[in-house]
């Protein structure tokens, strides 16, 4: 997705700046209103690593830009995960300086939340599930109504385990997001509908961010951002592993 930064200046509103790491995108938006002024969605690499060092703060510097400036800022929002380790705390720390260096408040926001409002605004079965590839057979996933209200915490799966609980609803639900791709055949046959492959709501949008951010209100502070992980990095398991061997 192109970056698009809007000349339309005929609100006087403030805008929310927000963004989301946790994934292999690196998504940036400013909403004004309803007004989506600057939206860019960042893939991979040439190399096939992650953007997220090195275009962030640019991306994050072109929305406000494109808010008139920093003066033109309410509140930042940033994804908590989960996702990535790494992505997620990318991104809160970025959040963090932001928020600190131009005295704005930060609001963290669930990425699952983030695909769960792109899925309400699809339509369709009463349920709709945001599956997010977790690495190591596993995903990160939660469940929401049509309007994209949560009716399951986020959680980590075994994508069989998913497929079971979600089996156990009785109805259809419409999937997304990379875990729904990846472990697509055992999903559907629990009756998740999963658009195709190529199709846009599988990927994180940072003006999802921005609406749920400012939605949550501006009171809180920048230490207010706390990562979602739902489990321990792969460097803490390992180091575990290391000090506390099973017997062979």
């Amino acid at each position: 997705m192109a970056s698009s930064p809007s000349r339309s200046r005929t609100s006087r509103a403030l805008a929310t700046v927000g963004f989301d790491t946790a994934t292999d995108d690196t998504a940036v938006a400013a909403l004004r209103g309803d007004e989506v002024v600057y939206e860019s969605l960042l893939g991979l690499s040439e190399k096939g690593s992650p953007l997220h060092t090195t275009a962030l703060l640019v991306e994050v510097e072109r929305a406000a830009a494109a808010c008139g400036g920093w003066e033109g800022v309410a509140s930042v929002g940033v994804g908590a995960g989960p996702g990535s380790f790494t992505g997620v705390r990318v991104g809160i720390a970025t959040a963090r300086a932001v928020g600190l260096s131009r005295g704005l408040p930060v609001v963290g926001v669930s990425t699952l939340d983030a695909l769960g409002l792109a899925l309400a605004e699809r339509g369709g079965p009463p349920s709709r599930l945001a599956v997010l590839d977790a690495r190591r057979g596993e995903v990160f996933a939660a469940l929401y109504g049509t309007a994209g209200e949560r009716l399951w915490e986020p959680a980590v799966y075994r994508p069989e385990a998913l497929a079971e609980r979600i089996a156990g609803l009785g109805e259809q639900s419409l999937g997304a997001g990379s875990g729904a791709v990846k472990f697509r055949e055992e999903l559907a046959r629990s009756g998740v509908e999963i658009p195709a492959d190529t199709d846009p709501v599988h990927r994180i949008v940072a003006r999802h961010i921005c609406t749920l951010a400012a939605a949550g209100g501006g009171a809180k502070e920048a230490e207010s951002a706390v990562p979602l992980y739902l489990r321990p990095p792969d460097a803490e398991r390992w180091r575990e592993r290391d000090t506390f061997p099973t017997a062979g």
